[in-house]
């Protein structure tokens, strides 16, 4: 770790890297909202649970997957179940603790709601880049993004 001051290269990417921090979950939110009913939290959890095995995760590795704490991951859950598209059940292995799993109005719902984050995404990321920067832009991102993950899950 380096004390030294950011360069204004560094500095230019770090502010953009914030500025988009804020801007980009709100935009995506303000769309899946306005059109689907769904927030971005919302869409996030339904994605990550349709693509774990069986549909389901336990509500600590949700919270891991989705960045969000325990308390806040058991209110987004809560939400979404009394909605019809989540349920809670305990554990099979230990009996303390809870997953949270899709159900099939949660499945229809989460289809529903991808073209307008397809849309969003296009709009706000991909269709604002260079196309011959998506590669390698991608895949320091992708670098990074695992790294921070690999910590957060450490952490846990």
């Amino acid at each position: 770790m380096s004390d030294q001051p950011l360069s204004a290269r560094e500095e230019a990417l770090w502010r953009a890297l914030a500025r988009l921090m804020v801007s980009l979950p709100r935009g995506l939110d303000d769309d899946l909202l306005r059109n689907t009913g769904l927030s971005l939290t919302d869409y996030s959890v339904l994605m990550h649970l349709s693509e774990a095995e069986n549909r389901q995760l336990r509500m600590a590795d949700l919270a891991t997957a989705t960045a969000l704490s325990a308390s806040r991951i058991t209110r987004v859950v809560d939400n979404l179940q009394s909605r019809g598209l989540v349920d809670k059940q305990r554990t099979c292995t230990d009996g303390r603790g809870y997953n949270a799993v899709l159900t099939p109005a949660g499945l229809a719902r989460l289809e529903s709601a991808y073209p307008t984050h397809l849309a969003s995404v296009r709009r706000r990321v991909i269709d604002l880049m260079d196309p011959d920067l998506i590669g390698p832009v991608g895949k320091q991102l992708v670098a990074v993004a695992e790294k921070l993950y690999s910590e957060c899950k450490r952490q846990g």
